[in-house]
């Protein structure tokens, strides 16, 4: 098999310890394309982000940069601009032909919580050399707001692949052609790019600042928060906006995306010269997203915007960022969407999960 493991592979994994767990696996916690991870009991306050590198663990680089340690079991508030890292309860013993790559989950991109997965002798953040067997951890940075967590909450996850899978331009406009990829035209250079939509169907509201001096967010309390206390409107009447330095936004692509049943893609990076801001690409797409196979007739993506440096001027349909999509090795037997508890199918402009409806 070639290409991105399907949910029923992933739970063969689990079941023959090519994945460990400390705890047995909850309901939920297999998606169609990726294993969620979840967290420890501990986390280590540290003084800096830091990678293994070379034959070195994490357990010995904590010892260099930890802090102290703060007991999660009764639920413990990690705080904004610290940095920290949580054993997580799920290790690896893979075979060599198998790699990974983790990946924050959307609820935790969305409220700016800078989650990467490192490990043993790691010399990347969230990327899992073939073969690897050992720990996993979550370095956590929260950067908009202070979070409550406890053990088991699911910050991140985790993809593995077999071979590599993914698809050329050509290969994606062959797919395109067949199967829509985007409700419009596909701008496809080095990936699918997708544009921003600063001109609402209706309205003016086009995205949501985070507010600089918040409460702390319980992770567990879903619909719960009243987004006035902790986002402001961001309105537009020309097409545009000018994003302040520092600053995070929520905004969302113009364009509608599908991802099909026997396909994945992962939010990447675009280029840095287009402008002085950075779209959130720790973000993986399930075959079936937005695709009508599993109910969702076209989704938006979502973007996670943080501005650097200078204050940008960000324009309607300017190209923000790109999917890379790949081939599943099979199709899953869930999709997105379909008979699961995927919050975001069909979304549109969309705080987290954790704050009430608009």
């Amino acid at each position: 098999m070639t290409g991105v493991l399907p949910s029923q592979t992933i739970e063969t994994m689990l079941s023959s310890d090519q994945i460990k767990t400390d705890q047995p696996p909850l309901p939920g916690q297999v998606q169609p394309a990726s294993l969620d991870l979840r967290l420890g009991t501990v986390a280590y306050r540290v003084r800096a982000s830091f990678l293994a590198g070379g034959d070195r663990t994490v357990a010995d680089r904590l010892q260099e940069f930890e802090m102290h340690q703060i007991d999660l079991t009764d639920g413990a508030v990690l705080e904004k601009g610290c940095v920290y890292v949580v054993p997580l309860m799920e290790s690896l013993d893979l075979p060599g032909d198998i790699q990974a790559v983790a990946n924050a989950k959307s609820s935790t991109g969305r409220l700016d919580l800078l989650t990467r997965t490192i490990t043993d002798g790691g010399t990347e953040f969230d990327r899992v050399q073939p073969g690897y067997s050992g720990p996993l951890y979550a370095e956590i940075c929260p950067r908009s707001f202070s979070v409550l967590v406890r053990p088991g909450m699911r910050l991140n996850q985790i993809r593995f692949r077999q071979g590599q899978s993914v698809l050329t331009d050509e290969d994606l406009r062959v797919l395109h052609d067949r199967s829509p990829l985007v409700d419009g035209e596909a701008v496809i250079d080095d990936g699918l790019g997708f544009s921003v939509d600063l001109r609402p169907a209706s309205g003016d509201l086009v995205g949501y600042r985070a507010k600089p001096h918040t409460g702390v967010i319980d992770l567990d309390n879903i619909g719960h928060y009243d987004p006035a206390e902790y986002w402001e409107e961001v309105r537009s009447s020309d097409g545009k906006i000018i994003l302040d330095p520092g600053a995070f936004y929520i905004l969302v692509s113009r364009e509608a995306v599908h991802i099909p049943p026997a396909y994945a893609a992962e939010m990447a990076p675009y280029l840095a010269m287009v402008g002085e801001f950075r779209v959130h690409y720790a973000g993986f797409f399930d075959p079936g997203f937005g695709h009508d196979a599993a109910g969702g007739a076209g989704s938006r993506g979502v973007l996670e915007v943080r501005c650097h440096e200078a204050p940008f001027v960000l324009e309607h349909g300017q190209v923000v960022g790109r999917l890379v999509y790949e081939r599943m090795a099979d199709v899953p037997e869930q999709l997105y969407g379909s008979g699961i508890a995927s919050n975001y199918q069909g979304q549109g402009l969309k705080l987290s999960k954790h704050f009430k409806a608009v």
